[in-house]
């Protein structure tokens, strides 16, 4: 028996350590916290406002020339203005030379100019340029010369140009009497550069009044030179005027009086005079019409070698032209006067024509001294 209970006891510690082997519990391992990250607001970034592209308020203005005074006294009279309004102003001269205006154009429009005003040399040769302005949206005034077969030509500040030939026509015909006189009066004739679409107006106007005498014999051209290209002068030049009168006078008035010369403008007056000077010795000395106003041919006016100018006020004009900018540029109506007699090409263009006045020896003080425009000093050299 107590073999028996040992084998029993021995027994139930062995089951019982099994039972606990059996019973021993894996470790559990604790679940591992994430950590728990906080979320970082990220920095609100302000919009960043573009920069307003100012508008421009460059204005170009070309003009032919220096050699001339008058485009001196335009192109400073223009700048003046428009600087007085608050404008930007490129002004060049271009030495009568048209590839020079071209290449200042395209700078101006290169630059940013939303206008250009310009007295073409050649109203016929800025096609290409004009174009690219118009791409550009650079609006075009011409000035005082018609710019030819553009469609970018936007608006043209000008004189009456049609008036100013009939001014110096009718001048002649009232100096020389002509509705009273049977004549017969000798004439010559002189315009400027053929690539200026103004002669045409100037010739025109002249012969509108004059032709009837021409016809009738009461005037007589000695020459025969009285179309209108065969009395160009390139370049408006004195000198090449100079030249051609010489001519004129050594073949056909050596002994013969020369009694008028219906001389467009004044440069070539001026070459007219100058080859009165040299190569005519008779004792009538003729009339010589002319235009601008310019010193020197009212220097000659006072000394009698020429008789008449056309006085174009360029501060009208000037004022003018600057009005048109200024309108452009703020998106006004600009003022016009016309918009039935100048067309180019492409179309009529609207234009303002300011009012030329004839200028002599009886009423120079009143247009230009009292005016301002000349001092007594300037006219005395």
């Amino acid at each position: 028996m107590k073999k028996l209970l040992a084998l029993l006891l021995a027994l139930v510690m062995v089951f019982g350590l099994v039972a606990c082997a059996n019973t021993t519990e894996e470790p559990v391992e604790e679940p591992v916290e994430e950590p728990v990250e906080t979320p970082v607001e990220e920095p609100v970034e302000e919009p960043v406002e573009e920069p307003v592209e100012e508008e421009s308020l460059l204005v170009g203005v070309s003009m032919p020339t220096k050699d001339l005074q008058r485009w001196n006294q335009d192109g400073a009279n223009m700048q003046s203005q428009l600087e007085a309004a608050g404008y930007e102003v490129d002004l060049q001269f271009a030495a009568n030379d048209s590839a020079m205006q071209i290449s200042q154009i395209e700078n101006m429009i290169a630059n940013g100019a939303k206008a250009v005003v310009i007295s073409a040399i050649d109203g016929e040769a800025l096609g290409t340029v004009l174009a690219q302005a118009k791409e550009a949206g650079c609006a075009v005034i011409a000035y005082d010369r018609l710019i030819m077969g553009s469609d970018a030509v936007t608006y043209y500040a000008t004189f009456d140009n049609f008036l100013v030939g009939v001014m110096q026509g009718q001048y002649i015909i009232d100096t020389l009497d002509l509705a009273n006189n049977e004549g017969p009066f000798n004439i010559e004739f002189i315009t400027g550069d053929p690539g200026d679409n103004n002669i045409n107006f100037f010739f025109d106007g002249a012969m509108s009044v004059l032709q009837e005498y021409v016809d009738s014999g009461v005037l007589v051209c000695q020459s025969g030179q009285t179309e209108k290209l065969d009395v160009a002068t390139e370049g408006w030049d004195a000198a090449k005027a100079q030249e051609r009168f010489e001519n004129i006078l050594s073949t056909y008035y050596a002994d013969k009086p020369l009694h008028a010369v219906m001389a467009s403008n004044d440069s070539t007056a001026q070459g007219v005079a100058t080859a009165l000077s040299t190569a005519y010795s008779n004792d009538v000395y003729p009339i010589i019409t002319g235009q601008d106003c310019d010193i020197v041919s009212m220097q000659n006016m006072l000394d009698g070698k020429q008789a008449m100018s056309v006085f174009k006020d360029t501060r009208d004009l000037a004022a003018k032209a600057a009005e048109m900018v200024d309108a452009i540029m703020k998106g006004t109506e600009p003022p016009i006067n016309d918009e039935e007699t100048y067309d180019n090409g492409t179309g009529i263009i609207p234009s303002y024509l300011c009012a030329p006045k004839a200028c002599t020896i009886d009423n120079y003080k009143e247009l230009l001294i009292e005016s301002e425009y000349y001092t007594e000093d300037q006219l005395a050299g």
